[in-house]
């Protein structure tokens, strides 16, 4: 009996062990796909509507931009610049570790590269003193951040041939008429797609030139969105509040 009962022990402790170890492997597999491949962001605020919309969920590709230090959990200071490092583009949409608080993290599209010129004058972008084409697409109804509201829809084209959407709500607000910013060495110029409402690198005090170091990856795809009709506890409104059309579209 006593025999019996050591082995049944026995079995249960090992059982347990394999429980945890599998647990465990499980995490670090997690860890590693997060740390070098992909890692997923949802969306909380309206700055980069018309392309990204509150409720959104999209991966980051880690290995776009190479490794830092916050390509890993909690950012660790393990090391200093980037492994593997490779400049972004003008017109990606990245996440970056926002460089006064690098625990919060940022999504922005990158307008400006080391040595560019950057400025605003009534709504329009001017990048090393040239002014960027718009396409006025019409009026757009901005939702999901605060009440609805009518704006315009326009495509803006940036040097090198790279488009994009973006909104405005008039061409005179705190943010449409800066100074210009010349974006120093090793540093980037990040602007929101909803050009009035982004909180971005047009304030320098919030925000600023964000150093290349401070790369966490590039947007790729929207694998979830939801529009936040449904609240937690109303599993019947679960499948009404999905918005079936972002599901897996790129992020551009």
């Amino acid at each position: 009996m006593a025999k019996s009962t050591t082995l049944t022990a026995k079995k249960k402790t090992g059982g347990w062990l394999e429980s945890v170890k599998t647990v465990v492997y499980a995490a670090l597999i997690a860890i590693g796909i997060r740390t070098v491949a992909f890692e997923p962001f949802n969306i909380p605020s309206g700055s980069m509507i018309p392309t990204l919309l509150v409720g959104d969920y999209l991966f980051v590709s880690k290995y776009s931009y190479g490794y830092s230090r916050h390509s890993m959990p909690f950012s660790p200071n393990l090391f200093q610049g980037r492994i593997f490092g490779a400049m972004p583009q003008r017109g990606d949409v990245a996440v970056f570790k926002l460089p006064r608080d690098t625990s919060q993290d940022y999504i922005k599209r990158i307008i400006g590269l080391p040595g560019d010129i950057i400025q605003v004058r009534r709504g329009i972008l001017h990048v090393n003193g040239q002014p960027v084409r718009l396409e006025n697409l019409g009026p757009f109804v901005a939702e999901g951040d605060g009440p609805r509201m009518t704006v315009q829809l326009l495509r803006e084209f940036l040097p090198g041939g790279r488009s994009h959407l973006i909104i405005e709500q008039s061409n005179d607000g705190p943010l449409d008429n800066t100074p210009e910013f010349r974006v120093p060495d090793g540093h980037f110029f990040a602007m929101g797609d909803n050009r009035d409402n982004s909180l971005d690198s047009r304030v320098p005090s919030a925000v600023g030139y964000v150093p290349i170091e401070n790369l966490v990856g590039r947007a790729e795809f929207i694998f979830f969105s939801v529009d936040g009709s449904a609240r937690w506890w109303e599993v019947w409104a679960w499948p009404f509040a999905i918005r079936y059309s972002r599901l897996f579209s790129a992020v551009r």
